[in-house]
């Protein structure tokens, strides 16, 4: 059994107020996790062409206040 079955046959196990204990925390970790992610590739220039872009289409006339 790999880790994953082996947490997803634990998680299968829960009951529904642990399971959404679970659920909050894992949601949590996750964004947490994304949000890291995220600032390492702004860091890393890995998202620079989004703002050129966005500034290109600014300029052009492309954009709009909502």
């Amino acid at each position: 059994m790999t880790s994953i079955q082996a947490i997803e046959a634990a998680v299968t196990q829960l009951p529904p107020a642990e399971r959404a204990q679970f659920r909050a925390w894992f949601e949590s970790f996750d964004a947490a996790d994304w949000d890291q992610q995220f600032e390492q590739d702004v860091q890393a220039g890995a998202l620079d062409w989004l703002a050129e872009e966005a500034l290109v289409d600014l300029a052009a006339g492309r954009c709009s206040e909502l």
